[in-house]
């Protein structure tokens, strides 16, 4: 198992200021899962106050957001952060990019709910669940890696987003058959596809993360390859 061990650092405080930033993005980490949480539980029950909750705590992960990347820019103008500190930092102002964007996608699916929007047929809502489910999974698996920078978990978790895209692909079918002979509004039928989607990139976003976590572990950047592709250029590093 291939893990980054963090430097040790003479200032005992810039141990403490790196230890903090990593858990800041935990504690945003676990903000957003919580509101892919309460979003599934709302279109489960129909709870559009549930929902609203979801829609406004969306405001605290934005703040979150914007604190952290005041902190790593602090920490960069005044540590001056070299080799595996600097790619963590960096790392961590782009997670947090994407983390912002998983609480925009959870917001638009808990509109559904407030709007009174949610597909009447049972056949998609029970497979919305069933991705979210997967995507909540993966989101958790995703923090893990990240809280111990571990490798060989990002990777596992990258491969979980195969699974999303399937039943996603299948949902989609689906639905456009049920568009075609259904009385419902086109406007309706479109803020469901929305949701779907939005269902969907929560895990590209995690696959962004962990490729961020074998970027730091590997000290390169290997963004933008297929899992085939990165796991192959890996092994061919380890034997080189």
């Amino acid at each position: 198992m291939r893990q980054l061990a963090l430097n040790t650092h003479i200032s005992g405080r810039f141990n403490i200021e790196l230890e903090n930033l990593r858990n800041s993005v935990m504690a945003m980490g676990g903000e957003v899962e919580q509101q892919l949480v309460d979003t599934l539980k709302a279109i489960a029950t129909n709870h559009p106050g549930l929902a609203e909750k979801v829609i406004l705590n969306d405001l605290k992960v934005n703040s979150m957001e914007s604190q952290i990347d005041e902190e790593c820019l602090r920490i960069i103008a005044k540590r001056h952060p070299t080799a595996s500190d600097l790619r963590l930092i960096m790392i961590i102002s782009k997670a947090i990019t994407d983390i912002e964007r998983m609480g925009d996608e959870i917001e638009r699916i808990a509109k559904l709910v407030t709007k009174q929007k949610l597909p009447a047929d049972v056949a998609i809502k029970a497979s919305m669940l069933s991705i979210g489910q997967q995507a909540a999974a993966m989101m958790r698996g995703t923090f893990d890696a990240f809280a111990r920078l571990d490798e060989d978990a990002a990777l596992e978790v990258y491969d979980q987003d195969n699974s999303i895209d399937s039943e996603y692909k299948r949902l989609l079918n689906y639905t456009a058959g049920e568009m075609a002979h259904s009385g419902e509004p086109m406007e309706d039928w479109l803020e469901i596809l929305w949701a779907l989607r939005s269902l969907e990139r929560i895990g590209d976003r995690c696959k962004n993360i962990c490729e961020y976590i074998v970027s730091i572990t590997r000290g390169r950047d290997v963004r933008h390859m297929p899992l085939e592709n990165l796991q192959q250029k890996l092994d061919d590093l380890s034997d080189s």
